[in-house]
């Protein structure tokens, strides 16, 4: 099943898409697949992005081809950083460049992002699935001249805007037997399989949850290939999944 964020009357909803029909939801779909009201038909305009998450929690370096391009050897363990539900932008919105003065080098990571659907703390890896909803689209932005200056990844990771994510949330999917591709104003930049991942959607999950409580609705973003490259103002960025679709948004 594929669930959006939409505007429907002029407000946000939740919705379950089928075909050209939106079907609007009562609730979050990680919450609730109860249906109101009739279906409506399906403006990919109205899409809104479509996670409202408690937490986005990132992983560096699970692609070996990434961490050795920047200089870095691949972890034995997964590198987890977050980013605040502020940067989060949705499909047709603009990356927003901060100003020279403050970052000169800013950079695309497209990534497969896992959205939870239920709770969990000390989640074995083994049990780590049943606590995903569904996949969508995310891009990592980085400003990397501030990542490499600040030694921690906060500031680089965390502007405004810094995190497009949709269009929309795919239920069904192998998350290790997809695709990651980035394109910037139409030519490929990164490319490659998420079964290139260094760890695997369970283990990082089972790893989040050893450190905190996981919660419905949550946003695990799982590490981007290399292949990373500059960002400038009025570029188009294109990042798609194989399976679930593509994330197209502005850079201004």
């Amino acid at each position: 099943m594929r669930f959006a964020r939409v505007l429907v009357d002029g407000a946000p909803t939740f919705a379950r898409l089928e075909g050209d029909r939106v079907h609007p939801l009562a609730r979050p779909p990680w919450l609730s697949r109860e249906e109101v009201g009739l279906p409506r038909p399906f403006d990919a305009a109205s899409l809104l992005c479509p996670v409202q998450p408690s937490k986005i929690i990132c992983i560096g370096r699970n692609y070996a081809g990434h961490a050795r391009e920047l200089g870095n050897e691949p972890p034995k363990e997964p590198l987890m950083f977050f980013k605040p539900p502020s940067s989060l932008i949705g499909p047709g919105q603009a990356i927003v460049l901060p100003p020279r003065a403050d970052s000169e080098k800013i950079e695309h990571e497209a990534e497969l992002g896992v959205v939870l659907g239920a709770r969990g703390r000390n989640v074995a890896a083994a049990d780590a699935m049943k606590l995903v909803f569904g996949y969508t689209c995310v891009g990592d932005i980085t400003a990397r001249d501030l990542q490499k200056k600040d030694g921690q990844w906060t500031r680089a990771k965390g502007f405004d805007t810094f995190c497009p994510t949709g269009p929309w949330i795919e239920t069904d999917l192998e998350p290790g037997k997809s695709r990651v591709t980035c394109r910037v104003n139409g030519v490929v930049r990164q490319d490659a399989p998420t079964s290139d991942m260094l760890f695997d959607v369970a283990t990082l999950i089972a790893c989040a949850s050893r450190v905190m409580t996981l919660e419905p609705g949550d946003l695990l973003v799982t590490g981007t290939p290399e292949g990373v490259g500059p960002l400038v103002a009025g570029d188009v960025l294109a990042i798609e999944i194989k399976g679930v679709g593509v994330l197209e948004v502005a850079v201004a």
